[in-house]
C-alpha cells in the first residue's frame, strides 16, 4: 500500500500530526525570544574571526604570488611563447587576493 495513495488518516495519525504541530510551534516561540542574544553572539564570533580571515587572504596571495613566479620562471626559461599570459594570470590572481581583503577591511572596519 502506498503512502501516497491513502485519502485519509485514522484518528491515531490526526491526533498524533495535530500534537506534533502544536509542540513545534510552541518550541519555535520559545526559540524566538533568544534571537536578539544568538545574533549579538554571531556578531561578536564574525567579528572576532576577521582580522584572521584577511590575514590568511594576504598568505594565500603571497603563496600564489610565489608559485606563480616559479611557473612563470619555468615558462620562460624553456621558450615558451605564451609567457604573458601565463603571468597574468598567476600575477592577477595574487593582486585580486591582496586587493580583495583589503577592500574587506576599508568596508567593514570590524573592532
Amino acid at each position: 500500500m502506498k503512502l501516497w495513495r491513502v485519502k485519509c488518516l485514522g484518528m491515531r495519525m490526526r491526533y498524533a500530526l495535530a500534537v506534533t504541530t502544536l509542540l513545534a510551534g510552541a518550541s519555535v516561540e520559545a526559540d524566538a525570544q533568544n534571537g536578539v542574544n544568538g545574533i549579538n553572539a554571531a556578531t561578536q564570533q564574525v567579528g572576532s574571526y576577521f582580522d584572521t580571515g584577511t590575514t590568511l587572504m594576504l598568505t594565500i596571495g603571497a603563496i600564489v604570488g610565489l608559485i606563480g613566479a616559479v611557473k612563470v620562471y619555468q615558462k620562460w626559461s624553456h621558450g615558451d611563447h605564451d609567457t604573458g599570459k601565463v603571468a597574468a594570470a598567476w600575477f592577477g590572481a595574487c593582486i585580486f587576493l591582496v586587493v580583495v581583503s583589503a577592500i574587506l577591511k576599508g568596508f567593514f572596519p570590524v573592532q
